[in-house]
Order: structure tokens, then sequence, then C-alpha cells
């Protein structure tokens, strides 16, 4: 917080917010739409969301540069649930998923959400990545993208196919032309921008540069549907509606609402954590505070919101210092559909995708892998299953696989016994290390029968962590067996028992 009260104070920190929260707005602008398009819901409902998450959650956020707003992994769910109950019990089920968020995080459960391995934050930061690129691809064609991973895959080739090949002045072409005229831009302007310019956001002027193209050739590609006006914006949730509920059958829908939003979110806010040093999260308080979002958006007919990680990413990548630059981006989002609506009418989709591309493109970072190889295979094993399995399936998904295989390769190093035989022509040295339990029973004996009989044997613990009764047994029954048929054995008994009784939680820190 001390870090937070500082930059408030720096004269360039607001200056950052502003053209951070600009770049934000931009991304978060079509982001709200598109999932309430994609969760059967209004397109405004989505906007809602995004100013309740901007002006309210980043107010109160326990993590200041998350931004917050509707989720794409929510979407499946919320249209579920309009199909089977209607759009009237979302409200109330909304409310109720946030009460539980709210008093989750009054009773500090979030905290836990940061006992996550950094192979799996990196993991999930890769497969959102990837996922952005796969799906911005298509809307860089002026194609709308499928609902999975796979399905957008699959159909990138007959995208290129079919909409660039033969050149023939087709739409997806010129949507092409919009998104590469942006993305030059950005990168260009990134890569030479004067120092007293820094400040300035690459990404507006690369999409105002692909508005200005496509307004100057008139060109009839997808621009974004801003609402007419601030009543169509706002539904609100009668108190009937929650009495005509069947919470019966609803409750645990609520409850895997909030659930998953909460995952989302604070995974989300690992996430950030991992991209920045200038803030850390207050999980308990980022939780509490979703729930408060969340129950105001059940009451005004809006969509669920989380934690989302591609806005977020651009609010970090963008330079925002503060949370000042989550409240502006809510607020621009209001203002512009009071006031901006027409210009903003102009931006075409492709210009839009073409940003969200590149901000794909930078999580998936190469380095991490070769950080985390300098630890072995084992995480970025876990590093490359949870990517691929985010991409291939969910966000949820993924990270369970990621954190199941996490803990699974703890499990294996906490029981793991390593031999290593070192034979010469005067003696045979059997070094134990780790940590030896019943489960390497097998692997010592067949160390053990396989040691060479004739030059003296010693057997050396002073690696082991921790050794149990069952390992000594077989130990020193194979050297009175070796030592009664005549061989020359030196095992340090004492040393063994000295490992039997040190305590678990020394043996394995």
């Amino acid at each position: 917080m001390n870090n937070t009260n500082q930059s408030f104070k720096k004269p360039h920190a607001l200056i950052s917010d502003i053209s951070a929260s600009l770049v934000v707005f931009l991304v978060a602008l079509p982001l709200c739409m598109g999932i309430a398009v994609a969760s059967g819901m209004p397109p405004a409902r989505g906007l809602v969301t995004g100013i309740v998450g901007g002006i309210m959650v980043g107010t109160l956020s326990g993590s200041p540069l998350q931004v917050s707003g509707p989720a794409a992994g929510l979407a499946v769910i919320v249209f579920e649930l309009i199909n089977d109950h209607g759009i009237g019990a979302l409200g109330p089920i909304l409310v109720v998923a946030g009460a539980i968020q709210l008093l989750a995080g009054i009773l500090r459960v979030g905290r836990w959400f940061r006992a996550i391995s950094p192979e799996v934050v990196h993991g999930m930061l890769a497969g959102i990545g990837v996922l952005i690129v796969i799906q911005q691809f298509h809307v860089v064609l002026d194609r709308a993208p499928k609902a999975t991973g796979p399905a957008n895959i699959f159909a990138m080739g007959e995208a290129l196919a079919a909409g660039l090949f033969p050149l023939d002045g087709s739409k997806e072409e010129w949507a092409l032309l919009v998104g590469v005229v942006t993305l030059f831009v950005i990168l260009l302007w990134e890569r030479f921008r004067p120092a007293k310019l820094k400040l300035v956001p690459a990404a507006l002027l690369g999409i105002g540069a692909g508005t200005a193209l496509a307004q100057t050739l008139h060109l009839g590609i997808r621009r974004i549907d801003v609402p007419a006006s601030l009543g169509d914006m706002v539904s609100f949730t009668p108190l009937s509606a929650f009495l005509a509920t069947r919470w019966t059958s609803l409750l645990g829908t609520a409850i895997a609402l909030a659930f998953i939003a909460s995952a989302e979110t604070l995974l989300s806010a690992a996430a950030v954590d991992q991209m920045q040093t200038k803030v850390r999260a207050n999980y308990d308080k980022e939780l509490a505070a979703q729930g408060i979002g969340n129950m105001l958006c059940g009451f005004l007919g809006a969509l669920p919101m989380t934690g989302v990680i591609v806005r977020s990413s651009a609010n970090v990548q963008a330079g925002a210092e503060t949370r000042r630059s989550t409240i502006l981006h809510g607020l621009w989002l209001l203002i512009s559909v009071a006031i901006f609506a027409r210009t903003l009418r102009m931006i075409p989709m492709a210009s839009l995708a073409a940003v969200l591309v590149l901000t794909g493109i930078r999580l998936v970072k190469p380095k991490d892998i070769l950080h985390l190889r300098r630890f072995g295979w084992p995480p970025v094993i876990v590093y490359g299953l949870s990517m691929v399995t985010i991409v291939a399936t969910n966000l949820l998904t993924g990270v369970l696989v990621g954190i199941g295989l996490s803990l699974l390769w703890t499990l294996w190093k906490l029981t793991h016994l390593q031999l290593d035989v070192e034979t010469t022509d005067h003696r045979t040295d059997i070094h134990l290390a780790g940590v030896g339990t019943f489960l390497a029973i097998p692997k010592i004996s067949r160390t053990l029968d396989d040691t060479p009989s004739g030059p003296p044997i010693y057997i050396h613990g002073f690696s082991l962590r921790y050794i149990d009764h069952a390992c000594i047994e077989i130990i020193e029954a194979w050297v009175d067996r070796r030592q009664a048929a005549g061989e020359i054995v030196y095992l340090e008994r004492e040393h063994l028992l000295k490992r039997y009784q040190t305590p678990v939680s020394q043996a394995v820190d």
C-alpha cells in the first residue's frame, strides 16, 4: 500500500495512469460487448459490467493494477443458465454468488491462492496468450472467432484459403491490411518514439492509424457496435425475481459461479504480480471487492465479472502505476457511450484485434522456459502441459492440471531416494541421499543385490534427510547376510538411526 500511495504523489504517475487507462479502455470496449453476445446477453450488459469493474471494483481492489470486467471463462455458464432458466434468473444468482465471494474474502480464504507454483502461473499466461492470438487471428480477417481453442486452430487454414486467396480485394484482405498497419505503427512507435513522448501509448496511435485508413478508403469492414444511449445499458433486477427463483436447483449454480469467478480472479491477480514489481496483491481484499462488484452487477442485470488477464496485462504493459488506471478505464467506458458513441463506431474490429494479437504474443515468453529449465525438466513439463490444456479446454481446467502435476512432482521429491554406487579395485561406496521410505524398498533391494562381491563395501548415509525403519531393516538384513558370507561391509548404523529420528518437518526442508 505504501508503494501505491507514493505512486499517487509522483507527477508522472498520473500521466502514466491516464495513458494506460486509454489503452485498457480501447481493449475493453469490444471485449465487454463481445463476451456479452457470447453469453446470450445484449452487448450493453457487458459494458455495465466493465464500468462497475473499473469504477467500483477498481476503487476497492486488493490488486490495484488488475482490471475487472466480463470474462470469457464464464460465458458458457451464463449462456447455459439463460438458456435453461431465462435471463431473469441471472440477476438473483449473481447477487448470491457475489455474497459468497464477499464472505470468502472476509474469512481470508483468498490468501490460499498464493500457494500456486510459478510454472503454473507462467503456463497460464502462455496458454492465455496462445488463445488470444488464435482467437483474434480470425477477427483480424474480419471473421467471427470460434468457441474453443482447437476450433479456432482448425479454422485458421480455411480462413486463410477462403479469405485471402485469390487476392481480389475481399473484406478479409482489407481487414488484414488495417490490422497490419495497426501493428506496424505500434512496433514503429515503440522502437523509435522520442523520449519526451514515451508515455504516448503506441496502441492508441496504432488504432488511430487503422481507423484513419478504414475511414479514408471507406472500407466495408466491421466496426465497434456501441449502444445508442445509457438507458439501453441497465435493466434493474426486481425484488420479486429473488422470490421467483428456484433456489433448490440453482443454489449449486451460484456456488459454482462464485468458485470459478474467484479462481479466475485470484489466478489473474497472481499473474499480474508476476508481470510487475510495483505493487503486490492482497488476495482477501480483492476477493471481497469482486463480491461487492458481482452483487452490484446482479442488481443491475449485468454480466458476472472476474479479474481479467487480457485487460490486466494490457494495463501493466501500458505502464500503469496505480489503481487510477483501472478506475479511469471504467470512467472512459461510461463517457464513451454517453458522448463519443458516434466516434467509437468508426474503429475497425480488425485494428483492435491487432492490439490483442500483440498482447497475446508477449504473454508467451521463451525466457520463462529458460528460467524454469534451471530447475530441471519437471517444471518445464508442468508449464507446457498447463499451457496446452488451457488452449485445448479452458483456463480453470488447465490451471487445475498444472496444480495437480506440481503436487505429484512435490510428492515424488519428498519420497525420492537416490542411490549412487562407486566401485574401484579397492572398495565399493554406496551413497544414499534424499528421503528413504518403504516406497524405496524395491530400489534399495535391487541396488544392494547388484553390488558386486570382493572389495570392502562402505554404505554412507550422510546425505539422507530422512529414512524410515522399513528401509533400515532391509539394509541391515543385507549387511548381515554379506558379513555372514565373509565379506567386509561397513554400515553407520547409529547414523541411520539418527536420520530415522529426524522430524519429517526438518527432513523435507
